[in-house]
């Protein structure tokens, strides 16, 4: 007879990845907690550093509602990290940017990060980090094809 249980090896590799998942969630949330965010907080710092920021586009990506998005930025607005402005292309739009204590902010958590990273990421073997960049890509890979097309 045979079972359709999963052999215990992949059982443990499950529980390693969350273990993993787990403990890397709590170090951002530790990261962001060092300088004052929610890792809401910083996750929308991170973008709106970045190019063409839109609200309802970041709230589509992330999978919440736009409500949460526009209480997030109301509180990085209210704390001075970020700034808008009318679109000088779009009456209708509004240009949001980082402020220089929030760009102080963000240079903070990648100094962290980069320091954690050093410590923990650069004395790993690079041969056994891109093979665990290989794996992670093929296990993403299988469980966003199940997800879509599961029974």
């Amino acid at each position: 007879m045979t079972s359709d249980r999963p052999p215990s090896e992949i059982l443990e590799a499950i529980r390693s990845l969350q273990r993993l998942t787990d403990l890397f969630r709590e170090r951002r949330r530790e990261l962001a907690r060092e300088v004052g965010l929610s890792e809401a907080q910083w996750r929308l710092l991170e973008e709106i550093a970045g190019d063409g920021f839109m609200p309802s586009l970041f709230a589509r990506q992330q999978d919440c509602a736009p409500a949460a998005v526009s209480r997030t930025l109301r509180q990085l607005l209210e704390r001075g990290l970020v700034r808008v402005s009318i679109s000088p292309d779009d009456a209708r739009q509004r240009v949001y940017r980082l402020t220089p204590e929030g760009r102080r902010i963000l240079r903070r958590l990648n100094v962290s990060r980069e320091r954690a990273i050093a410590a923990i990421w650069k004395p790993l073997d690079r041969t056994d980090v891109a093979n665990f960049v290989r794996f992670a890509e093929a296990l993403a890979d299988g469980l966003e094809t199940y997800r879509t097309k599961k029974p």
